[in-house]
């Protein structure tokens, strides 16, 4: 079991930066596959980013475009999500999440445990 709680959504003017921090708890946070995804009004979630329980990225969403970075400190129990040149189309609620599984893709139903999500407003 792991509970995650996301922080550092806000408001930002399009080129900006934000950076996205998720907490976990839970003796397995550690060993577990852990991804950023986002969902915009009327729109799917999708995922933004991957990282396995070693630290090493797995998947980027192509919209990323080499703006975002994904990381994770096992013991810190934290993974964060770096956010340059911030466009508009970022806008959306940005959570964090976890997943059990073995082997793990970057579909949102391969990950069992979610944060509340953090709102990123990207203005223009």
């Amino acid at each position: 079991q792991v509970q995650l709680v996301e922080s550092g959504g806000g408001l930002v003017q399009a080129g900006g930066s934000l950076r996205l921090s998720c907490a976990g708890s839970g003796r397995t946070f550690g060993v577990w596959t852990l991804g950023w995804f986002r969902q915009a009004p009327g729109k799917e979630r999708e995922s933004v980013a991957t990282i396995d329980w070693r630290g090493r990225v797995e998947s980027y969403g192509e919209f990323v475009e080499g703006r975002f970075t994904i990381s994770r400190d096992n013991a810190k129990k934290t993974m964060w999500l770096q956010m340059n040149s911030l466009k508009p189309e970022d806008t959306a609620v940005y959570y964090c999440a976890a997943s059990s599984f073995a082997a793990v893709g970057n579909s949102p139903n391969e990950f069992d445990f979610w944060g509340q999500g953090t709102q990123v407003t990207v203005s223009s």
